[in-house]
């Protein structure tokens, strides 16, 4: 780590900025991991999409398929990838408490940036507050990393802005990926000021989200990677012109965007999520690959209606892209 526990705020100020993607995790046939493949993407993703920052081991990358060394090898690869040209953000999700700490110890000893850690499925409870609290207090005191909640409908509740405020307050909170009612993260937005980075995972929803709130950080899902390409950078492009203040540019821009955003959705087979923005991938040239059980693989005629709606979003993978995955294909 680059910085003390009680600079993780004022470092996640200054470096969680920009569009920080979450990496499906490609699997070869046999459903082993794919090294050289998810070494490809990550290059391509940097060096040509621009992306900012890598969300790993997240729900999109299927970590409740994985292993414990499965995890800690996917950071690995992630972190040593990257290096010095992009930011790390590594998920440490479990129910497991010891699974935990012990993922988080690993991400702060091979120089993560961050990580993030879902608030936990919590049977029979009505009320989560003070287990919640309690919960993220633990982790903040055991590790010294920069750590961001994540809460979604999958726990079976929400947090509420009045708590995510409150367990703001411990040193080593930075962010949240809050996937929430926008007026929930408007209101925690509001209550916390600069003490943690508020994000959710709608790109449709991030202009707004820029012009209006403020935010400096999307985090994040995967259409950095499923709605561009190496010639065609307009996520990166409408926010850039966000930033800088030109909201006609920026709108002009997102509005483009509109026929991929409706080819990916309505392309997206029931309860197939990730086999459906894997096999995407690969029609922009890059690693893709299986899904692990419990995650359902795509059958023949679905991978038609993909790969039609996807000839008609406008996309197409590129020279720099297809050269990469050549290349790890060959490797």
């Amino acid at each position: 780590m680059t910085y003390a526990r009680n600079d993780a705020k004022a470092y996640a100020r200054e470096n969680l900025r920009g569009i920080w993607a979450a990496a499906l995790q490609p699997f070869s046939p046999d459903l082993a991991l794919d090294e050289r493949g998810f070494r490809s993407n990550i290059r391509h993703w940097i060096d040509d999409l621009k992306i900012r920052g890598l969300f790993i081991n997240g729900k999109q990358g299927e970590f409740f398929s994985m292993s414990l060394d499965e995890r800690k090898r996917a950071f690995d690869i992630a972190v040593d990838e990257i290096g010095t040209s992009a930011g790390s953000i590594l998920s440490c999700s479990d129910q497991n408490m010891d699974t935990v700490i012990e993922l988080a110890r690993h991400a702060e000893a091979i120089g993560a940036d961050f990580i993030v850690v879902h608030a936990p499925v919590l049977h029979f409870l009505k009320a989560q507050d003070e287990t919640l609290y309690a919960y993220y207090k633990s982790i903040s005191e055991r590790v010294n990393i920069g750590i961001a909640m994540w809460s979604h409908p999958d726990s079976g509740y929400l947090m509420s802005p009045e708590l995510c405020a409150r367990i703001a307050e411990l040193p080593n909170i930075v962010a949240i990926k809050y996937s929430v009612p926008r007026e929930m993260y408007v209101k925690l937005t509001q209550m916390v000021g600069d003490r943690i980075i508020v994000s959710t995972a709608s790109e449709e929803e991030w202009l707004d989200n820029i012009l209006e709130l403020n935010w400096q950080c999307y985090l994040c899902s995967n259409p950095p990677y499923l709605f561009q390409t190496a010639g065609d950078l307009r996520m990166h492009d409408y926010t850039e012109k966000a930033f800088a203040g030109d909201v006609r540019g920026a709108r002009a821009i997102w509005q483009s965007l509109e026929p991929v955003r409706h080819a990916f959705k309505a392309s997206r087979p029931l309860e197939k999520p990730q086999a459906h923005a894997k096999f995407w991938q690969e029609l922009l040239g890059q690693a893709g690959g299986a899904v692990r059980r419990p995650m359902l693989p795509l059958s023949e005629v679905e991978r038609q209606v993909i790969a039609q709606a996807f000839a008609s979003s406008g996309l197409a993978p590129t020279r720099s892209s297809l050269k990469a995955e050549a290349a790890s294909a060959t490797a």
